[in-house]
């Protein structure tokens, strides 16, 4: 599946409605072959972050995505959404403060919806 540009749009719209702040989207395309994007979203509390996870499990296939795995629930201080060439970190602040995951993949060009 091959993820189009309005659809990392809508995707962040629906972050977006879940209150989600510091939203990254970094083009992995020939940087990694994991995947083609990833998508970095900050939720203020864990249960923040499984409200924007609960969100996007039931709408991501409504815009034709489909979630292959999901990791970091019921804890929600990082879970993770993986839908093949897309992946999705929702993250408290500590833990994407932690990781710092656009600084490891400091390579990726970050896109601006």
């Amino acid at each position: 599946m091959v993820i189009a540009h309005n659809q990392l749009s809508k995707v962040v719209n629906l972050i977006e409605d879940k209150k989600g702040t510091q939203i990254t989207v970094l083009n992995l395309q020939g940087i990694s072959i994991i995947t083609d994007y990833f998508i970095i979203v900050t939720g203020n509390s864990t249960t923040q972050t499984k409200a924007i996870t609960d969100n996007l499990v039931e709408k991501l296939p409504e815009l034709g995505i489909k979630i292959l795995r999901k990791e970091g629930l019921p804890e929600a201080t990082w879970v993770l959404l993986d839908c093949g060439d897309l992946v999705i970190h929702i993250m408290t602040p500590e833990t994407r403060e932690f990781y710092n995951l656009e600084r490891l993949w400091g390579d990726a060009q970050e896109i601006t919806l």
